[in-house]
């Protein structure tokens, strides 16, 4: 899904099918390999996942009643129940189902296109900004946010974050299965120029029995195109991991703003008026800044995740912004997976090694 790098050939005499292969896993495609889906199939066998789950909610349901009580604070429990049972589910999806390099890959293909990243921000920070300004200098705001305690604040964050994952898994499968849709013999060629599987492709398309088995079926990539199960799902979390990645970059950048705007402009006068407060409450490790300060900034960020997070899907300026590139490279996986399934129903080619 980025632009083949060296290596990412087949070796000369090896199995043509593994080189693939390989090259799946260096893109983000893991699911796209037999191999690897019996894996993930097996890992998420009851069997194996309800143990994992059930000590999960032990340990993390201990540390949040016994947070509770130490912090007096009742989100505290819930809130730390959440984020544990989130870092063991990402910790489980890392080893056990296979989806470290879909991650990498799109953590690497979001950091290594800054430079489509920043013009992107910039024209997406202004609008943002401007909306939610004004959410921000509202006195009834101050008092939501600044009276929240602590457990409290990132359940709230946590539910914002939990809303935008949810829009995201019902939009994204709409956008894998349009790509999927319109497939021909010109689409396949675009989208495997550049790749391994580029000559196999126009070879296929030439005469769809060419690399076939003679005694096994005729090789159409075409009749492969439609993306389905955990290949489907595989896209899916690719744009997942990207998008989250993209709005948490514009998240954090509306919570430095109005860190740095409310230590300009808030005066201890006017957040004391708006929060209700008797006093404002300094963080020890920023002294300039008030807690009060920080909570209504971080409501605002995780607001403004969720507010961008549903503009990108819905508003075709800035889904034009954010899924422009990603819906070309979308376009590539589904047709070198064409070609690639077309030729393991075939069968290895005359003349080949088998795996």
């Amino acid at each position: 899904m980025t632009e083949p790098r060296e290596g990412d050939q087949p070796a000369g005499g090896a199995d043509p099918l593994a080189g693939l292969e390989l090259w799946f896993a260096r893109h983000g495609l893991t699911y796209f390999v037999p191999e690897e889906r019996a894996a993930v199939r097996e890992a998420l066998r009851p069997r194996r996942a309800l143990p994992l789950v059930a000590a999960v909610l032990v340990v993390a349901g201990a540390g949040g009643v016994a947070l509770t009580l130490l912090s007096d604070d009742l989100g505290a429990g819930p809130a730390l129940l959440l984020t544990l049972g989130g870092v063991a589910a990402l910790g489980y999806a890392m080893t056990a189902l296979r989806a470290r390099p879909i991650l990498a890959w799109a953590l690497s293909r979001t950091f290594g296109s800054l430079s489509r990243l920043l013009p992107m921000m910039s024209r997406a920070l202004p609008l943002l900004l401007l909306f939610v300004t004004f959410l921000f200098i509202n006195a009834e705001v101050w008092q939501l946010a600044a009276s929240l305690n602590a457990g409290v604040l990132w359940l709230t964050v946590l539910l914002f974050g939990a809303c935008a994952v949810a829009f995201l898994l019902v939009r994204l499968p709409e956008e894998v299965d349009r790509v999927d849709d319109d497939v021909d013999g010109a689409f396949l060629t675009r989208a495997c120029a550049g790749t391994p599987f580029e000559e196999p492709c126009a070879r296929l398309l030439a005469d769809p029995a060419d690399l076939a088995d003679p005694a096994g079926p005729a090789a159409d990539p075409v009749a492969y195109a439609e993306v389905s199960g955990f290949e489907r799902w595989n896209l899916i979390l690719a744009l997942l991991v990207i998008q989250a990645v993209q709005v948490l970059l514009l998240a954090l950048g509306v919570f430095v703003f109005f860190l740095l705007f409310g230590a300009l402009a808030m005066t201890d006068g006017v957040q004391l008026a708006w929060t209700g407060h008797d006093q404002l409450h300094s963080a020890s490790w920023l002294p300039t800044v008030s807690v009060e300060l920080l909570q209504v900034s971080v409501f605002l960020a995780a607001f403004s995740g969720l507010y961008l997070t549903v503009s990108t899907v819905v508003d075709d300026t800035y889904r034009e912004q954010f899924f422009g590139g990603v819906l070309r490279e979308l376009e590539r996986a589904v047709g070198v997976r064409a070609v690639y399934r077309a030729l393991r129903a075939a069968g290895p080619p005359a003349g080949s090694p088998t795996a």
